[in-house]
């Protein structure tokens, strides 16, 4: 990628970061977003098709950076899918003040539901036979999106707590899998 290309895709989502954490995603604009990037609109809409593109294209990446930041993925097994969920809650925390910025507000529920999507991708490439199984799929939301509901309705219980509390829960449900 050219390095002006890069800088500026920084300087636009540095400005989107800026705005997003002050005010939610339909009251941010172009121009200001522009502004704030010292970037005419032109440059922002070769990049983007509009701020929700954006949005989405950020949302995607912060999704893929907390899989990405999982140690040992590819080893995953149904046998280790405790273990697995501390490794993902672990990086999902690690990842907390990026979150609360990108998926606030509206927003709040596309994590849940993108983190299921992502990690069910992984799942089934190493389980194929998940896929078509409707129970499956039903514990795996289960896991995933009810670890994350978990975390956004306690949020003053300590980390260790929580991953420990979820580690077992997901321990719980390992004969399922």
């Amino acid at each position: 990628m050219d390095l002006r290309v890069k800088k500026t895709e920084t300087a636009i989502k540095n400005a989107f970061l800026e705005l997003r954490a002050k005010k939610p995603l339909e009251k941010i604009t172009v121009k200001e977003l522009c502004s704030l990037a010292c970037i005419n609109k032109s440059t922002f809409y070769s990049h983007y098709e509009d701020i929700y593109a954006l949005s989405e294209a950020m949302e995607h990446e912060t999704v893929m950076s907390i899989i990405n930041s999982i140690s040992d993925l590819k080893d995953y097994s149904r046998e280790k899918s405790d273990a697995f969920t501390r490794k993902l809650c672990l990086a999902f925390m690690s990842q907390i003040s990026l979150i609360k910025i990108m998926f606030s507000g509206r927003e709040q529920n596309h994590l849940g539901s993108r983190l299921d999507e992502e990690l069910k991708k992984l799942i089934f490439k190493k389980y194929p036979q998940f896929q078509n199984d409707p129970e499956k799929n039903i514990l795996l939301s289960y896991c995933i999106q009810g670890a994350y509901h978990a975390y956004l309705n306690n949020p003053s219980v300590d980390t260790d707590t929580f991953v420990r509390t979820v580690e077992a829960i997901v321990k719980c449900l390992q004969p399922m899998l």
